[in-house]
């Protein structure tokens, strides 16, 4: 089968994020189809961004081949994202003729964040005569509603609504991340029948030597002094509310547990001060380390913890990356979030708590902090069993590619 995958972050191990197209196109290379991954060749997500001189330059990464398009480059979230967005739209408007007759695809996957993919998508295989299908990300634009309080006449809104309807209304099947996003097709008015979910997942058996970094040297100082570490890892972003972890930092009265968040974003400096004004001492920021030295982190964690805002967006449930992760590595996990959803619960890898509430977050600590070693380490193992059962790419490839076929 030919795959054409529409994704306008896609990364890879070599770009950085996003993961996912990567991780699924090798599966399915493995399985001996031919896959095709449509980006940009600028996205804030990655790394490393590729290098070209023209559009639709190929490169050939562990079997996929990568067709980049020329964007121009954007810091933030204002005019010149649209202006990324715009271009990559209207090239692939364009020459959708192009790519339809040079890579001939079987199936056409629209997979960006926002929907507007699907117009571009729907032009190619309807010339090649191919399956389309849709893949849910995030929920665009309630997201932007939810969180960014946009209204629903928004003219922006309006234009990704009528993208996410066109989706729902013309693709043989729609794959979401989320995994009771059928509900919200079923409140926009459509058949959910032919929805599939299809979450996130790990990868399994990669080990790659990676260099020491100070963060790894500064966590295993703090071990060596006693310390109890509650850890988190990844972007500093105000879905996070990591202010509730601090605030739970504050009221620990024990001088052997001390919090450390790991990473970088674009509240990181926001949430320093705030700890300073608050005379929270027992909180260190560390530098965020390369994706091959993650494991290295987490081993050195007592408790991994994650949290997000409370937001009815939930309802349709999460999947976030951070916490598979985290159950990978054996690690008890703090999980401070509301969602339809509750893998932490459904493993027993550790305790949920209300989101934003840090005193149910600092007995969560010292209730995992006070079990023997052996229980510790089973709360770990049960998230490992679980990820494992349910979260390797290997399973998740075959399961979206049993929704192509």
């Amino acid at each position: 089968m030919n795959i054409l995958l529409i994704n306008h972050y896609a990364g890879s191990d070599y770009h950085g994020m996003e993961f996912r197209p990567y991780y699924m196109g090798r599966e399915w290379v493995d399985m001996g189809h031919k896959v095709i991954i449509l980006g940009a060749d600028f996205s804030h997500l990655r790394k490393k961004n590729p290098q070209i001189k023209e559009d639709f330059e190929e490169e050939i990464i562990d079997g996929i081949t990568y067709v980049w398009v020329k964007t121009p480059e954007y810091q933030g979230n204002g005019v010149g994202r649209i202006k990324n967005i715009s271009t990559f739209m209207f090239k692939l408007r364009m020459n959708y003729k192009k790519l339809a007759d040079k890579y001939r695809p079987d199936a056409v996957i629209a997979s960006s964040t926002y929907p507007l993919d699907i117009y571009p998508a729907h032009r190619i295989a309807k010339r090649s005569n191919a399956k389309l299908f849709f893949e849910i990300h995030d929920l665009w634009p309630l997201t932007p509603m939810e969180i960014g309080g946009y209204s629903k006449n928004n003219p922006a809104i309006v234009m990704l609504q009528r993208a996410e309807d066109f989706a729902f209304k013309n693709c043989d099947k729609i794959i979401s991340i989320l995994p009771n996003a059928d509900r919200h097709m079923k409140d926009r008015g459509f058949s959910a029948d032919n929805y599939v979910h299809v979450p996130n997942g790990i990868i399994v058996g990669e080990k790659k030597n990676a260099p020491m970094e100070k963060t790894i040297e500064r966590l295993q100082e703090l071990k060596d002094e006693g310390y109890f570490l509650v850890g988190y890892t990844g972007n500093h972003s105000p879905a996070n509310v990591l202010d509730t972890m601090i605030d739970a930092a504050k009221k620990t009265t024990d001088e052997k547990i001390k919090y450390v968040l790991v990473g970088n974003g674009n509240v990181k400096n926001e949430l320093i001060q705030y700890a300073k004004t608050s005379n929270v001492t027992n909180v260190e920021f560390l530098d965020p380390v390369l994706k091959d030295n993650m494991d290295n982190v987490l081993r050195l964690l007592d408790i991994c913890y994650i949290g997000l805002k409370k937001q009815n967006l939930f309802n349709y449930g999460v999947s976030p990356n951070k916490l598979f992760d985290y159950m990978m590595a054996a690690r008890p996990v703090i999980y401070a979030v509301e969602a339809s959803n509750d893998p932490v619960k459904d493993s027993n890898c550790g305790i949920t708590v209300p989101a934003e509430d840090p005193d149910a977050v600092v007995k969560a600590v010292m209730d995992i902090r006070n079990l023997s070693e052996d229980e510790k380490n089973n709360l770990g193992q049960n998230g490992k069993d679980y990820v494992l059962e349910n979260h390797t790419y290997r399973g998740l490839a075959e399961k979206f590619l049993d929704a192509l076929k």
